[in-house]
């Protein structure tokens, strides 16, 4: 049996590709999930998203003053339709669309509650898209983030559905409730 030598330079250039294989891979299987993050509930406390593990999750920037706000009384049947089996709806508060939500956070807890019994979990105000997006948005609308979503928030009361393991599997149009059928498909089938 006859052995050729290997040269230095090409074990180097296998040390590379291996190094960089690793890496991929490394980047491959990083926690493209929201429990990461941290966010202020409506009363300002904090709360971990790992709070939701397990659940199906439906995170909606809302405001008060837009032609969608009537989609509340479709998030709130839907919150109660099938919370016991493993659905939260988020609502983040955001002013980013034609300053559609100009209240604070308690002007905008009062306003849900009133109008229409909202009882899902809410959030402080945040900024959804530009300058000062808060990081679980930016995660969003990254696709190397989420593996799955590239496009920034288009307007008031887009929705992304979240899987039990927490990563994103869907993105619903801000047009779209929640009680269409396209809709419900998806987030009826995320809880099988």
């Amino acid at each position: 049996m006859v052995m050729k030598k290997i040269s230095l330079s090409a074990i180097f250039l296998l040390a590379i590709i291996a190094a960089f294989t690793t890496t991929l891979k490394a980047q491959k299987n990083m926690d493209q999930t929201i429990y990461p993050f941290t966010v202020q509930d409506i009363d300002g406390h904090e709360v971990s998203l790992s709070a939701y593990k397990g659940k199906v999750v439906l995170i909606v920037n809302v405001a008060s003053e837009c032609g969608y706000t009537p989609q509340y009384e479709s998030l709130q049947a839907l919150y109660a339709k099938y919370q016991d089996q493993g659905l939260v709806v988020l609502g983040f508060p955001a002013n980013d669309f034609g300053a559609q939500e100009p209240g604070t956070n308690a002007e905008i807890k009062d306003f849900c509650s009133a109008r229409f019994g909202i009882n899902f979990p809410m959030f402080s105000k945040i900024t959804v898209k530009g300058e000062g997006q808060h990081p679980l948005y930016h995660f969003l609308t990254t696709e190397s983030l989420n593996g799955l979503n590239g496009e920034q928030v288009k307007w008031n009361f887009q929705k992304f559905l979240i899987s039990k393991e927490g990563k994103l599997l869907s993105v619903i149009k801000h047009s779209t409730a929640v009680s269409d059928d396209a809709a419900m498909d998806l987030i009826e089938a995320a809880l099988k």
